[in-house]
């Protein structure tokens, strides 16, 4: 992307960062990145991507907006209710910066349509709320050898961590997390009930690890877990290894694909 002198006033404030620079920003706005999941990680998420300029940004979530949404979903208003949330965020985030690309994907992405999505990005962030779905898009972030960014959030509590395949010794998700046993339960917000301001801080800090990424600024959290404790404001930073024998990232798996 050619950064015009309304886009450089317009970002001046990364540019001003010796660590982004125009080169960095360049590379934000270069850059395409999928959105899994709209909702109270999704919002925060988009909307700061989108604010900084990230070139292409593609919103896939298929639910509609509803009432107990509004709490923390805060890309979503109450005119919105009864809306599909990537239309909904995508609105929203066109609305803080027409410069870019956005597309909404009103649809649970799975299958061919997944891998599709994944390979055609430079980035994926996880903002999903169930098991099933951080699995599936780790295992197409795996297969097409790109960077994830995963967080979750449920009660006061949260967790932070980049996974990319590509580098050597970093872990995938199903290294950390294997998947549930059938049947096994799993907490959801319906249920446990979740905090609101606690979205917003795990889904500002997916986008910073995303925006560092692209920009190539920093280091990213790979191989690493972030622990949020909302009660006690207080994170606690795990070192995560790669799990040789995993059946996704694992060696065997990787001579198989």
């Amino acid at each position: 992307m050619n950064l015009t002198d309304d886009l450089l006033l317009r970002y001046s404030r990364h540019i001003l960062l010796p660590e982004v620079g125009v080169a960095g920003q360049t590379r934000i706005s270069d850059a395409r990145v999928l959105i899994v999941g709209a909702g109270g990680l999704g919002c925060p998420v988009a909307l700061y991507l989108g604010a900084a300029g990230v070139g292409q940004l593609l919103l896939a979530d298929g639910d509609t907006v509803d009432l107990t949404n509004l709490q923390r979903q805060i890309a979503h208003t109450t005119a919105a209710i009864g809306l599909n949330k990537a239309d909904s965020l995508a609105r929203s985030v066109r609305a803080i910066n027409p410069e870019i690309g956005v597309r909404a994907i009103p649809e649970a992405l799975a299958g061919a349509a997944l891998r599709d999505a994944v390979a055609a990005v430079d980035l994926v962030v996880d903002a999903s709320d169930n098991f099933a779905t951080r699995h599936a898009v780790n295992r197409a972030c795996v297969h097409a050898g790109k960077p994830l960014v995963s967080g979750a959030a449920i009660g006061f509590s949260g967790q932070l961590a980049v996974f990319d395949s590509a580098r050597a010794g970093s872990p995938c998700y199903h290294c950390l997390f294997p998947e549930l046993a059938a049947g096994e339960p799993e907490m959801r917000c319906a249920e446990a009930g979740v905090f609101a301001p606690l979205v917003g801080v795990i889904g500002a800090m997916q986008a910073m690890e995303a925006l560092k990424y692209l920009a190539h600024a920093g280091e990213p959290m790979v191989g690493k877990l972030l622990l949020w404790d909302g009660l006690l404001t207080q994170a606690r930073v795990m070192k995560v290894p790669r799990d040789p024998a995993c059946p996704v990232c694992g060696q065997a798996a990787c001579q198989a694909g």
